[in-house]
């Protein structure tokens, strides 16, 4: 019988994104997973999940689930340990104690975003990630934007100063770095209607809008801009920050969670019979000086034949990279170069054509598109696999740091602390600007 080194442990899993680390098969990770939660809907939703993944027509997994269901999943979890890696997705406001009882245990982590909800956690959380490496443990966070073609095209872009120049640090009226990333309550996923749990809604449980999506914004700030160097926590400081709510109706609650009515645990924050969804948060801060501000928000429902946008812009003294997708994209996101003056223009184009022949060893058919005014980077289809994908992609690179293959580098641990400071210390300015 083959001896796998990495063996799986699920635990509790609360929300989609634990099943698609199982979307594919790993050489290295034995096909038994070990499941500890208790029984309900969203046991149900992971397993039928996985089923789908092992019975689809091309390229099913053969995952085998050995499922451990009941009240006390958790202590039989803890007693047992089946396995070194422990997966965590959903929870959020009781992740952080599940991560920490792993790392006790002598377990790898990863776990989907957020880690924590509140700033007191802070400290808590340093804690955890010293223990693990002093364990020799990896604890990893799903950064999945790091994996998006776009992003990692318009980091290669701004650490090329003849393309880009060097950052201008902007102001709190005019960020040096501006991100927006709107999503929407109501979809329509393979031609059904997506069902949202009705946690979803509780911010005490699940998160606002900065806490939850806004992590990947914060951790791709310092991912592109200061690739490689750490971003600890005292070279960042939060200048501003406010938030508002999208108001669902009890229909509105309906159409999107299934559910007849509002549970009572959402009784103290309706009001007039409504519930103002504290969803939406703008923060402004700096990074070792230069000025960000991110905008996070979710609105009801998408007009006609819309979808998620996103927007990365950065500026630097030579041109402004961003990322766009919005209706004029398609909803697919694209990366342009806007040279900064008529000067600029041929010699940004010249060294855009250059970095970009180099890229095309690891991603070839990459090309230029010459607008007049500025460009786009062109983008082959093989590299555009999905956000779905990208999740396998995380979880490859942290199975290559379990198993002592790559080195997980000395930046990650700072400038997880600062993305959290960021996130946790953003909602709660926000939250005492509103009461002000």
């Amino acid at each position: 019988m083959t001896q796998h080194p990495v063996r799986f442990i699920t635990l509790n899993p609360g929300h989609f994104h634990a099943a698609l680390v199982h979307r594919e098969m790993y050489p290295d990770v034995s096909p038994r997973v070990h499941i500890y939660a208790p029984v309900g809907n969203d046991l149900l939703a992971h397993l039928q999940k996985l089923v789908g993944f092992n019975s689809r027509p091309k390229d099913p997994t053969r995952w085998e689930l050995d499922v451990h269901a009941g009240p006390d999943y958790f202590e039989r979890f803890r007693r047992e340990k089946p396995g070194n890696v422990v997966v965590l997705a959903g929870f959020n406001s009781a992740k952080i104690d599940a991560i920490e009882a792993a790392v006790a245990e002598r377990l790898h982590v990863l776990a989907d975003k957020p880690w924590i909800l509140v700033a007191r956690d802070l400290p808590r959380l340093a804690n955890i990630l010293e223990t693990a490496e002093s364990k020799g443990l990896v604890a990893y966070d799903v950064m999945t934007e790091r994996y998006e073609i776009t992003s990692i095209l318009q980091r290669e872009l701004v650490s090329d100063e003849a393309v880009f120049g060097k950052i201008q640090p902007g102001s709190p009226g005019d960020p040096g770095v501006f991100m927006e990333s709107v999503h929407y309550l109501k979809k329509t996923v393979a031609g059904s209607p997506l069902r949202r749990p009705a946690e979803f809604f509780d911010v005490h449980r699940q998160g606002e809008g900065l806490s939850d999506v806004g992590t990947h914004l914060v951790d791709l700030v310092a991912w592109i801009l200061f690739a490689g160097q750490p971003v600890p926590p005292e070279e960042v400081c939060i200048v501003n920050a406010r938030r508002w709510p999208t108001t669902l109706s009890r229909a509105d609650f309906q159409q999107v969670t299934g559910e007849p009515n509002f549970p009572a645990y959402l009784a103290d924050q309706l009001r007039q019979e409504q519930l103002p969804y504290f969803c939406n948060t703008q923060v402004d801060y700096t990074v070792h000086g230069v000025h960000v501000r991110l905008d996070v928000r979710w609105d009801f429902e998408a007009a006609a034949g819309g979808g998620d946008t996103h927007l990365a812009v950065f500026h630097g003294s030579r041109s402004r990279i961003e990322v766009r997708q919005g209706r004029e994209e398609d909803f697919r996101p694209e990366l342009f170069i806007f040279p900064g003056s008529a000067i600029d223009l041929p010699r940004v184009y010249a060294a855009l054509e250059r970095r970009i022949a180099e890229l095309q060893a690891t991603f070839p058919g990459l090309g230029v598109l010459d607008l007049g005014s500025h460009f786009r980077v062109t983008i082959p289809a093989a590299f555009r696999v999905g956000h779905e994908a990208h999740f396998a992609e995380v979880t490859r690179q942290f199975l290559r740091f379990v198993l002592g293959r790559d080195r997980l580098p000395a930046w990650e641990r700072p400038n997880m602390l600062s993305k959290y400071m960021v996130t946790t210390r953003g909602v709660a300015l926000a939250r005492d600007r509103a009461v002000q």
